[in-house]
């Protein structure tokens, strides 16, 4: 939800650090693996116990994931590369966080509980893989009530209260599994109204990467003005 309703202002907002970044010698990805490495962080102290200092490390975390795709845009080296690196990185910081929290329950309170987090982590999959495949089939799975920036609110919100991290991570659940119905059944209408065959999904598949293709040239034919200006 807020990753579509809110993605262009933030994109809007982050821009100037993005340009800011361009001075320095930090690539992209570097900035990625800076996240995964803070994400990483933040799940052993939640594992731990340290609610808080996982709080602090959860809300750094996010702020190489805002920035890797400014980076990215403002040095003209967005690729297709960079965005498979940034969506795998984040479902393993993703999965991380949660294995930390399910960690800290069993170790800390019923260890039934650690089913918990699990479960979200596992529906949290589900949602990334619907809309992998729908795009991979030509079609759109995007939006949703709990998305990944949704999820994360939530998991910071929990941390900040842990009194209320059970019950917020319950509603997490229900509202994640509802993302999928919802994607599932958005993609399930898309494909009855006009049926996929192989002919058009290699068709769609082929037009997607002349786009890439294109948005690559075009990359790289700025970066090579900018070289000898």
């Amino acid at each position: 939800m807020f990753d579509g309703h809110l993605r262009v202002a933030v994109d809007r907002a982050v821009k100037p650090l993005g340009q800011a970044l361009r001075r320095t010698k930090i690539s992209p990805d570097q900035l990625t693996i800076v996240g995964m490495v803070m994400g990483c962080t933040a799940a052993v102290a939640i594992a731990s116990g340290h609610l808080f200092w996982g709080l602090i490390l959860v809300i750094l975390a996010a702020l190489p994931d805002l920035l890797d795709g400014a980076l990215a845009k403002a040095t003209s080296t967005a690729s297709p590369r960079g965005a498979f690196f940034d969506s795998v990185v984040d479902r393993v910081t993703d999965a991380l966080l949660f294995g930390g929290v399910a960690w800290y329950f069993a170790s800390t309170q019923n260890a039934h509980l650690a089913i918990l987090p699990l479960a979200i982590s596992g529906m949290s999959s589900v949602i990334s893989y619907e809309r992998a495949k729908a795009e991979a089939l030509g079609l759109s799975a995007k939006g949703g009530l709990m998305e990944r920036a949704e999820r994360i609110i939530f998991l910071c919100i929990g941390l900040l209260f842990s009194a209320l991290l059970i019950s917020i991570l319950w509603i997490m659940l229900v509202l994640t599994t509802l993302t999928a119905i919802q994607r599932f059944i958005k993609v399930w209408k898309q494909a009855e109204v006009a049926p996929i065959t192989a002919a058009k999904i290699e068709q769609r598949r082929t037009r997607r990467q002349h786009r890439r293709n294109s948005e690559s040239s075009r990359a790289s034919r700025v970066s090579a003005t900018r070289k000898y200006q």
